[in-house]
């Protein structure tokens, strides 16, 4: 009896147990049984759909450029970076969407707050930039008139340098930031929607040790290994015409171990998986689904700097966003249109891992954001 007194408790402090109980828990409370791909396989069919829609731990989807069966301004594909840490944060993106391309920088700093956004567009570039088709190793880079962006990466070490001209008044913004300590899982997720040929590829990884500087002007952001990370948004896709995504993204620390998040919905057909997980030292914890309980005025309009409230199905995350600076974006064009809000702010609550370890937010900086697109 004592035996089995003790086996019946020993699995009830398993993983295996809390594997289960999340899984029954999925089921009847209208969550979707995460399905994970384990091997390597390529990402597209002859008819330029997913051929097994899901999430990895690692990049096991090969994508290739040739299988998607669309035109080339319809094609997007990103690499977006971002490096903070308590007091503010650098974002750079390289990013060919078909018919317009884009360099962009952002300065964010959140004790103020402040932020500068520049972009220098591309036009046309139908696949002209050469993103790489991993993100494993390679280098995406381009120079528009007088703005250079380089983003090396040889497997180890991501380099990423360059220069952006006229970003305030006629001073050029220099940066030159280094990433290492890659962590050994991150997020992948393939996501059909519902339009043949059309999808969602993306990787996500957080808590990289940034280290670095960004000059411009007599202004000077410096990044050090101690308390700054960085954040990769690995992208390719064709998308709908009309779109709203949300995402949420945050590295830090829990007690001295690096710990990160990143959380979305509303993009596409996620019946076979979301892209819903927390990293605690390197390992990941799959979440199913979230909700970022945007507050709303008087009114009914979201009300983004009001504290948010993100929470998940299973009871996993309480984590109350208190918002600190709105980036926002808004650009229209007829039958075009982009309406961006990236908020961010500090998370507080509570994360529970998979086998139910109950982990304590303090303090740890990030993002949400919500994005509607029409393009």
């Amino acid at each position: 009896m004592r035996a089995r007194t003790k086996f019946l408790l020993t699995f009830i402090y398993s993983k295996a147990y809390h594997i289960i109980i999340n899984y029954i828990k999925s089921y009847m409370f209208g969550g979707i049984m995460q399905h994970e791909i384990t091997k390597p396989q390529r990402l597209l069919d002859e008819n330029g759909n997913i051929k097994e829609p899901g999430f990895a731990k690692k990049m096991l989807y090969e994508y290739h450029r040739s299988d998607v069966k669309a035109k080339n301004w319809r094609i997007k594909e990103w690499d977006y970076y971002y490096i903070g840490n308590q007091h503010y944060g650098l974002a750079l993106t390289i990013g060919d969407n078909g018919f317009a391309g884009a360099l962009s920088t952002s300065i964010l700093e959140f004790d103020k707050p402040y932020d500068v956004t520049k972009t220098a567009l591309v036009v046309f570039p139908l696949g002209k930039m050469n993103l790489p088709e991993t993100s494993e190793k390679g280098t995406t880079k381009w120079t528009q008139g007088k703005s250079s962006y380089s983003f090396e990466n040889d497997g180890k070490v991501r380099h990423l340098k360059g220069t952006h001209a006229k970003f305030d008044g006629d001073n050029a913004l220099t940066f030159d930031i280094t990433l290492s300590d890659f962590p050994e899982e991150s997020m992948v997720i393939a996501t059909p929607f519902d339009k043949n040929a059309h999808f969602y590829f993306n990787q996500k990884i957080n808590c990289m040790r940034a280290e670095g500087v960004v000059k411009c002007g007599n202004k000077e952001w410096k990044f050090d290994k101690s308390d700054s990370m960085g954040t990769l948004d690995w992208g390719r896709g064709v998308w709908t015409y009309d779109n709203t995504w949300y995402w949420g993204s945050a590295s830090g620390y829990v007690d001295g171990v690096p710990f990160g998040m990143n959380l979305g919905y509303g993009f596409g057909d996620t019946s076979a998986a979301t892209e819903n997980m927390l990293l605690y030292d390197g390992v990941a914890h799959k979440l199913d689904q979230v909700d970022f309980g945007i507050p709303k005025d008087a009114a009914g309009k979201d009300d983004l700097l009001a504290p948010w409230h993100v929470t998940d199905n299973l009871g996993r995350l309480d984590l109350p966003f208190t918002p600190m600076l709105d980036r926002a974006a808004y650009t229209g064009a007829v039958v075009l249109e982009s309406n961006q809000h990236q908020v961010f702010g500090r998370f507080d609550g509570t994360a529970v891992l998979d086998d139910g370890t109950a982990l304590t937010i303090r303090g740890l900086r990030g993002f949400a954001e919500k994005v509607k697109n029409r393009w």
